[in-house]
């Protein structure tokens, strides 16, 4: 770290604390070359993830209206707002988590549709309805016929 009284390039931490937020940390340095101590801080950098949609456009990422396809996907189910939280939660962590600076709409569908899975059957139906834009009833019925064999498959291979 650069001092800003003789420009000297080395220092050494005297004192580190975290803020009272807990997203940043404050340093306290001494200057090697002049002796003259100074306070620098370290916060993470944050670079936004911008969402590719389908025609091409590009938004910022906004976790909250994943929150909301969730709870609508989830309406009068047995749905805790705990297990909602912490389905948004994981999809926000593998988002960032491949830290791509674009993701497409369709990625983070995917990956909602994972989480739902897990949570709650008809949760998962009722997003992949809307988010796989079914057309008529024979796409529905074909949805559901694939997810059964892959329930039954998944039970099977847990029996083994």
């Amino acid at each position: 770290m650069k001092c800003n009284k003789c420009g000297c390039l080395e220092s050494k931490v005297i004192d580190s604390r975290v803020s009272g937020d807990g997203t940043s940390i404050r340093r306290r340095r001494e200057c090697l070359g002049c002796g003259r101590r100074f306070t620098t801080y370290e916060v993470v950098e944050s670079v936004p993830v911008l969402v590719v949609k389908n025609d091409g456009t590009r938004q910022t990422f906004d976790v909250e209206k994943i929150r909301r396809g969730i709870i609508k996907a989830c309406e009068k189910r047995p749905v805790t707002a705990e297990q909602v939280n912490t389905a948004v939660s994981n999809v926000e962590k593998q988002i960032y988590n491949t830290l791509l600076q674009e993701i497409t709409s369709k990625q983070i569908g995917e990956l909602v549709m994972l989480e739902l899975k897990n949570l709650d059957e008809v949760a998962y139906v009722r997003f992949a309805s809307v988010y796989r834009d079914f057309r008529d009833v024979t796409t529905f019925v074909e949805f559901i016929g694939d997810l059964e064999r892959i329930i039954k498959e998944e039970k099977d291979s847990a029996k083994e």
